[in-house]
């Protein structure tokens, strides 16, 4: 019984060491949108650059549409072509959850139920033509707009706004946009 007990108690301390670790990385809140005008926000979105999720890595012509449900939701869906523009065409379909309703900046993001990723709407352009998608964790970002493509300068700003918040701007990965 003893040896359970200490097992215990070493899972315990444990788990308080890994908690008070993951603290640090996200003390200072990311920035957000003072608010989003979630009609606007709706539509088709070119991912132009991201920090890739495992799911991303190798996505040619990369797209996220929004549309605003009844219930408040946001249908989402995201297409890209793996491995190439002639690649095999994926498409998934996550639920987006506006959880800051006073900004609509804050969202979660739902792939798998129960679990709802932090998604953050970190910048937005007054025309709502290029958009930032960051996360208070800092291990994925998305640029994107309502283009295939922005401006070279535009990009860097981008990217000097990201690391500003935190960003390791190195991770980031353009992703290949090719339209007929």
């Amino acid at each position: 019984m003893k040896i359970s007990r200490n097992i215990l108690i070493l899972f315990y301390l444990g788990t308080l060491l890994l908690l008070t670790g993951c603290g640090t990385m996200s003390e200072k809140p990311i920035q957000i949108v003072d608010s989003v005008n979630l009609e606007r926000f709706m539509g088709d979105w070119y991912v132009i650059a991201s920090i890739p999720t495992f799911i991303e890595k190798n996505a040619y012509n990369a797209v996220e549409s929004y549309e605003l449900t009844e219930k408040g939701t946001v249908k989402t869906t995201f297409t890209f072509r793996e491995g190439g523009f002639d690649g095999e065409k994926k498409s998934y379909h996550p639920t987006g959850y506006i959880k800051d309703k006073e900004t609509n900046s804050v969202w979660g993001m739902q792939f798998i139920w129960p679990i709802k990723a932090d998604y953050r709407i970190v910048y937005l352009n007054d025309d709502y033509t290029q958009t930032v998608i960051g996360r208070q964790k800092r291990d994925y970002a998305w640029i994107m707009a309502r283009n295939p493509s922005i401006p070279g300068e535009d990009y860097r700003q981008l990217l000097i706004l990201l690391e500003g918040e935190g960003y390791d701007i190195s991770k980031f990965r353009k992703v290949p946009q090719q339209w007929d």
